[in-house]
């Protein structure tokens, strides 16, 4: 059973690149590590495939704040589970480095409330939903425009394509208090999430005039490429 904590203030976004052909073997290790993850304090709110990088696994983890954070980092990767585990878990890694430190952006419930109950060890298939994820730059003064402008653009294009938006989040500019891990420095972004019933959902909404359109930034609030994941949850994926 997941702790009881104070609900995930901070959330990691964390993007691997892996050694080819052993995201099927990394996955099927990693979701054996999700309770005794857990154990210490975090909550890992989902790991998911990308759909268009076959060697790249992305997962979220949520903490009740930055303290909190260096604690239970230091209790897992200090501990016997990751000691026993880590040299399989490292062998299939090339990169790990790509991390966003975030925070909620907006009021209400976060991805953690979202979060389903977990499924089993043993659980045989993919969970139904798929999520996109765009991770946009912006100027910390714009995010909450940038964001509102987003939502009411989006929104009703998702909803026709059987989806709903998700809550979003944007960079916590905060010294990393576990420095064993890096986190990137120096970049402020918006990232949302919206959830699909399939994948056809995903691309159908994706290839509407109306989406290429909202990304065309007409307010000029973007400041580069915006990075868009097309995400497939895990079997034992929380958020699906």
């Amino acid at each position: 059973m997941t702790p009881a904590t104070a609900g995930s203030t901070v959330v990691e976004l964390r993007q691997y690149t892996l050694v080819p052909r052993t995201r099927d073997a990394f996955v099927a290790l990693f979701e054996q590590l999700l309770e005794p993850q857990e154990a210490t304090g975090m909550r890992v709110l989902g790991q998911f495939r990308d759909l268009d990088r076959p060697d790249a696994f992305v997962w979220l983890r949520g903490f009740p704040d930055m303290t909190r954070r260096r604690e239970v980092l230091e209790a897992f990767y200090g501990g016997p589970v990751w000691a026993e585990h880590r040299e399989r878990l490292n062998a299939m890694l090339i990169d790990s480095d790509d991390v966003l430190l975030l925070e909620p952006a907006e009021p209400g419930p976060s991805l953690e409330d979202l979060a389903a109950p977990r499924p089993p060890v043993g659980t045989p298939t993919e969970p139904a939903g798929w999520l996109l994820l765009e991770v946009s730059p912006v100027a910390p003064s714009d995010t909450e425009q940038y964001l509102r402008r987003y939502r009411q653009a989006i929104t009703p294009l998702v909803a026709a394509d059987g989806g709903r938006l998700l809550p979003a989040l944007r960079t916590l500019h905060a010294v990393n208090s576990f420095p064993r891990l890096p986190v990137r420095e120096g970049v402020h972004m918006a990232v949302t999430v919206a959830r699909f019933p399939d994948q056809h959902a995903t691309a159908a909404m994706v290839s509407q005039t109306a989406y290429k359109a909202v990304l065309t930034d007409p307010a000029g609030l973007v400041a580069g490429p915006t990075q868009r994941l097309r995400l497939i949850p895990t079997p034992r994926s929380a958020l699906r």
